[in-house]
């Protein structure tokens, strides 16, 4: 990605919190209104589980993003556990335990009553299937898992160090921490990414976590970038 004459604005892990993701994108396009030029909101997966509102969550991505705005949607390991119950590689509890109870609640669906009216666990995973509309599963499908210029990395989890970016694991874009945390300081990019919550973003090194917590703490984060300079924004 060139980020000439381009503002980004990271978002961290919505997990279902529509309602907070409204309110940061109004304040995204307040303050975009002093930038000319592109402006791009680039969100760093998880969208779904834990939190009261994936299902809208997902419309809500699937819509146009504010007016003036461009909007990239990365992959999180969440988005990827729900495909992969859905392909049928991951168990229905697996994913249950995860946060996908919230996620198939936000479907208006209940996993409990299901396994209770059918005997079968095939036709209980059946029915949560047909429930799940196709565009948010074609949305899935699609995420990228990296996005990168020349200066920035911006990715769910992080990244390995000492491995060219074409090279990196998916699974380590999506799931790593301490390897990536306790190289901070050797990255030769700026990496922005969510995946383990804080309390307070900080700079680490040449990583910077935006992932506040949102489903429990009722606080979503993006941080803005323009040239050289970055500022917090809360939901």
């Amino acid at each position: 990605m060139d980020m000439e004459d381009t503002v980004v604005y990271a978002i961290g892990d919505v997990h279902g919190c529509y309602k907070e993701l409204l309110s940061l994108e109004e304040k995204i396009a307040l303050d975009g209104l002093q930038f000319r030029g592109r402006k791009i909101i680039v969100m760093l997966g998880d969208y779904i589980d834990r939190g009261p509102q994936s299902a809208r969550v997902l419309d809500h991505l699937l819509a146009p993003p504010p007016k003036g705005f461009l909007r990239v949607c990365l992959a999180g390991n969440h988005e990827v556990a729900m495909l992969n119950y859905l392909d049928g590689y991951l168990s229905r509890d697996s994913w249950l335990a995860v946060g996908g109870r919230e996620t198939l609640f936000s479907y208006g669906v209940d996993p409990e009553r299901l396994s209770s009216l059918y005997a079968s666990s095939d036709e209980v995973d059946r029915r949560i299937r047909e429930v799940i509309p196709v565009d948010h599963i074609d949305f899935l499908r699609s995420l990228p898992v990296l996005l990168c210029s020349e200066k920035f990395v911006f990715v769910h989890a992080g990244i390995r160090p000492g491995i060219d970016l074409v090279a990196q694991d998916e699974q380590d874009l999506l799931n790593i921490r301490d390897e990536f945390f306790d190289a901070a300081h050797l990255l030769d990019r700026f990496v922005v990414h969510g995946h383990t919550p804080v309390d307070t973003p900080r700079l680490d090194g040449r990583r910077l976590d935006i992932d506040t917590g949102a489903f429990h703490t009722g606080r979503l984060t993006a941080v803005r970038i323009a040239g050289k300079y970055g500022r917090l924004i809360f939901s």
